[in-house]
């Protein structure tokens, strides 16, 4: 088995504590048959008590834990073991986000432990410097996002995403990047792919929407026509 490479456009939803269980599942579905329905590749956060009741219910997501620790089977009391993850379908984590950061050198040891179970690593930064920084640790994915955007509904200005795709892709041409600060409209996610980041997505901006399985549904279009017609 080897660690896949998600193709651009990618998208991402990333339901955090808002949705779990069976409603996590409902907008699961919804998610796996879009990602059929247009062979694009979405990463689905789950709860880790979710993880095989998704996976057992979907089939053409990239389920994503939210987190995990660098420990190994045997003693770890209340920690997030890779193994048990990959066990119950997850291919890839989100790693030192602003909700859950992680000391460098506790972020390098994890990033280890993903690799080794090919797990796609997909690691925030909030600055320019921590961009330049985390890039070097060779990550497979970076989220480039001001900590003051996450859940305004205020996504990151043109110029600042533009930077950021410029830092990690000097500092590291083979790693991907992701925009998705305050992603909550189709205009959103066009700003963001046309910045040049292979992928964008979102939390609050669906979760949190009027319509959460149509707005979902209307990004989902949005990004494969911008596949279609701009690249």
């Amino acid at each position: 088995m080897s660690k896949r490479r998600l193709r651009a456009p990618f998208f991402v939803v990333n339901p955090k504590l808002y949705l779990y269980g069976q409603k996590a599942l409902e907008l699961a579905k919804v998610a796996d048959e879009l990602a059929e329905k247009y062979d694009i590749d979405i990463l689905f956060t789950v709860q880790h008590a979710d993880s095989y009741l998704i996976s057992q219910n979907t089939k053409n997501l990239i389920l994503t834990a939210q987190h995990m620790d660098s420990y190994t089977p045997g003693r770890g009391m209340g920690h997030v073991l890779p193994e048990s993850l990959v066990e119950a379908g997850i291919q890839a984590v989100f790693l030192n986000h602003a909700e859950h950061p992680l000391h460098v050198s506790e972020l390098a040891k994890v990033m280890k432990r993903a690799d080794d179970l090919d797990l796609i690593t997909i690691v925030c930064a909030d600055s320019f410097a921590e961009a330049r920084a985390i890039a070097t640790l060779n990550p497979d994915i970076m989220v480039c996002e001001p900590t003051e955007l996450i859940g305004t509904g205020q996504s990151s200005d043109i110029e600042y995403m533009k930077e950021t795709n410029r830092i990690v892709k000097e500092m590291n041409p083979s790693t991907q990047v992701l925009q998705a600060a305050g992603i909550s409209t189709v205009d959103d996610v066009l700003k963001a792919l046309r910045s040049g980041a292979e992928g964008t997505g979102g939390t609050s901006g669906i979760v949190c929407a009027d319509d959460p399985i149509q707005t979902l549904k209307d990004m989902l279009a949005a990004v494969n026509k911008y596949r279609e017609e701009e690249m």
